[in-house]
């Protein structure tokens, strides 16, 4: 990209964070294999009973059936978008690792670029298990579920591009509770995650359009119970537009931190 050092040494970064991932496998293995087991029996299970049946791509679809894929989206959000906050601001600022890395050949591009790449491949290794999980109760449909594993990667870049801006910008680490409550909640609440967006106000639909969860959930959803059309190809394209804006960003402000 013109106007930033950046090579295939971010590999490296990549590596490193891998390898140490390695080391803590057993515990981080955890979340994305219980997750899915508790949403799915508080929200399927319990609401699904009161809920019953939604209408989803003009066909009857089971409310378990219809949040499952949500419940993928949302740990792709969630992975990505902590890495690159908490994990990578404690890598930066307490562990020092952003100035090792700095006093070898890599530049601050590749070190971030690893650093986002990385965040993407957690959602990718998270969306793998909790597949493992969702499909023994025969809740995704094969082979079109498969995508879910690209999909994450490319959900997992946006959010992990998002979460470096922050990172970039915040004082401190408990400022993170701010991003956390005003774009993460939202997110998480009013994407058409346990819900149609049909339910809400035409404002409110018009807001949810805008926030790159809706998208992501939509194009899980499809993925996952295999009803796939041209229409979803939007999603596609806004989640690569978002990560195209948000990630020389984040490499710009990046740069002024740590240049400081």
């Amino acid at each position: 990209m013109i106007g930033f050092d950046l090579s295939r040494r971010f590999v490296r970064v990549w590596q490193r964070n891998f390898m140490v991932y390695r080391n803590t496998w057993k515990i981080s293995f955890m979340p994305p294999l219980l997750e899915p087991l508790f949403y799915l029996a508080a929200f399927g299970v319990g609401l699904g009973g009161l809920v019953g049946a939604l209408t989803y791509g003009g066909k009857s679809t089971d409310y378990t059936a219809y949040i499952a894929p949500a419940l993928i989206a949302i740990n792709i959000m969630q992975s990505a978008f902590f890495e690159n906050t908490y994990a990578s601001f404690v890598r930066m600022f307490y562990m020092k690792t952003f100035d090792a890395m700095l006093a070898t050949p890599l530049t601050i591009e590749e070190i971030i670029t690893g650093e986002i790449l990385w965040g993407a491949t957690k959602s990718l290794i998270g969306t793998a298990l909790m597949m493992v999980v969702i499909s023994i109760f025969g809740l995704l449909h094969y082979p079109h579920a498969l995508l879910l594993l690209p999909a994450a990667f490319l959900g997992g870049l946006a959010f992990a591009c998002a979460g470096m801006i922050c990172t970039a910008i915040v004082p401190t680490i408990e400022t993170f509770n701010l991003p956390l409550f005003l774009f993460i909640t939202p997110m998480f609440l009013f994407s058409g995650t346990f819900f149609p967006l049909d339910n809400l106000p035409g404002w409110a639909q018009l807001f949810a359009r805008i926030l790159p969860l809706t998208h992501l959930v939509e194009l899980c959803r499809s993925l996952a119970l295999g009803r796939l059309s041209a229409s979803k190809l939007v999603a596609v394209v806004y989640l690569v537009l978002w990560s195209a804006v948000l990630f020389p960003l984040a490499l710009m402000g990046m740069r002024r931190r740590l240049i400081r």
